[in-house]
């Protein structure tokens, strides 16, 4: 086993013992990963009464397979999740449920098909492609720092907003961004989120309903100025495929507002999430340099441009590894929540009517049943050489009829963009200090770490070195 296979990144404390009511209450609110006892990461459930109800963790596999996909019509979004997600997904494919689920679902998913992943492939490049130029220029201003995260974030949504609808963020993403981070107080659970059913109006949800009307009028500003643009005869990018969709049963179009939340859903889930993937990366290669050459070795000879990158992707084995060992230790999406509709039972798992089920891909990543080392960071274990891990034991993009429909796309975009970066730079952190996961919307930083970035085949002493903070 290499030195970089051994590494183990810092995690917050894991409590020893069930946390008492509040402070669990307090950990949903500031750092949810810090709400599992030790004894999660050992055992397929963790029972705890909580508000009167039933709350379980399960992270047996099987159990996880019939809540997912064997019984899924059992299992509904809890109140508390319907009211952080509707202000900033409305009902698009992340929140509807029966027929509606059922009509989003089957218009969309042609769009986000492999054969569509070239049409895609050529904004993710053209976006990358920019960033490493904007990169490289500042190489001649000496030690200006870069903040990587935010990096990350602007590109990410760069990527976003030319894959959806061809247009460079420029005019649109300083707002969205804003938004976006707004967000996060709206998202962040209060008791009564969890007490009330969602029919029941909050202040806080007075709140996140002015954040909706707000953050849907940018995303109508946007496609007044896409839909303004010259027709083409062939599709430009996402939102072109989505409004000439049909349903394949029914042969219905999307409606304006059907497709605004389509697009918003898309817009959050679609960089948020890849961003902070990128970031998680970029930190371990920096304490992982093993890893990083290997990359930049695997990357050295390719074609990664808008015409070709789309064939790279099958020679680039270990970064694949790299971004999929990434989702293994800091999955974005951290946790999914269910409440059973009626009383179930599961690989011998009794569950209540009403009870409210976890399962978070944070724990399962790192259960002490399921991997060898699980706090290692250990690409080879995603090789293509290697056993594959158990099913329904690896769920970075959730699993079942609801699993992500964009997964295909956001591992082509994570893949190309760090084997880009590496090729280009070689990236080393600026200080020592541990940077910790917190998790509320996705699984972000505790803070955003500087890093230097150094050309590759410059040498230490005498090439041009840039630190990493905000551009």
């Amino acid at each position: 086993m290499s030195a970089d296979a051994l590494l183990v990144p810092p995690r917050p404390p894991v409590p020893a013992e069930p946390l008492s009511f509040f402070r669990f209450l307090r950990a949903i609110r500031t750092n949810a990963l810090t709400m599992w006892p030790e004894a999660a990461y050992q055992q397929d459930v963790v029972r705890r009464s909580l508000l009167g109800g039933t709350n379980l963790l399960i992270s047996a596999p099987a159990a996880i397979r019939h809540i997912l996909l064997d019984n899924t019509d059992n299992y509904r979004r809890t109140p508390a999740s319907i009211r952080i997600l509707r202000p900033i997904t409305g009902d698009g494919l992340l929140l509807s449920t029966g027929e509606a689920w059922r009509h989003q679902r089957r218009t969309i998913a042609p769009a986000l098909a492999p054969r569509m992943l070239p049409l895609l492939t050529r904004h993710i490049v053209t976006a990358t492609d920019a960033t490493v130029a904007r990169l490289s220029a500042l190489i001649a201003l000496a030690d200006q720092p870069i903040d990587l995260l935010a990096t990350m974030q602007t590109l990410a949504l760069d990527i976003a907003g030319r894959s959806m609808f061809s247009l460079e963020t420029r005019q649109y993403g300083a707002a969205m961004r804003a938004m976006l981070d707004e967000y996060v107080y709206y998202a962040r659970p209060t008791l009564l989120d969890m007490l009330l059913p969602a029919s029941i109006v909050t202040l806080r949800d007075l709140g996140r309903r002015r954040f909706q009307r707000r953050w849907m009028a940018l995303i109508d500003s946007i496609m007044r100025a896409r839909l303004a643009a010259p027709a083409t005869e062939t599709p430009r990018d996402l939102f072109d495929l989505l409004r000439a969709a049909r349903d394949p049963d029914t042969g219905a179009a999307f409606s304006h507002e059907e497709l605004r939340d389509q697009v918003a859903t898309m817009i959050l889930a679609g960089h948020e999430t890849t961003a902070v993937a990128l970031f998680w990366a970029m930190t371990l290669l920096a304490a992982a340099p093993d890893a990083q050459a290997r990359i930049a070795g695997e990357a050295a000879g390719l074609d990664l441009s808008t015409e070709h990158a789309t064939e790279a992707m099958e020679h680039l084995t270990f970064t694949r590894a790299v971004v999929s060992e990434t989702l293994r230790l800091f999955p974005p999406a951290f946790v999914i929540v269910r409440q059973a509709i009626t009383a179930d039972r599961c690989d011998g798992i009794d569950i209540p009517r009403g009870a409210v089920v976890m399962i978070a891909p944070w724990v399962l990543h790192r259960h002490r049943r399921l991997w060898r080392d699980p706090d290692a960071f250990e690409p080879s274990r995603f090789l293509p050489d290697a056993p594959p891990p158990p099913r329904f034991a690896y769920l970075p993009f959730g699993a079942g009829p609801r699993v992500c429909v964009g997964a295909q796309f956001a591992l082509t975009e994570a893949t190309l963009v760090l084997a880009a970066l590496i090729r280009a730079f070689h990236i080393a952190r600026e200080d020592t200090t541990p940077v910790l996961p917190v998790a509320t919307v996705t699984t972000q930083p505790d803070h955003a770490p500087m890093f230097r970035l150094q050309p590759r085949g410059h040498q230490s002493d005498g090439g041009a070195m840039i630190r990493a903070s905000g551009t």
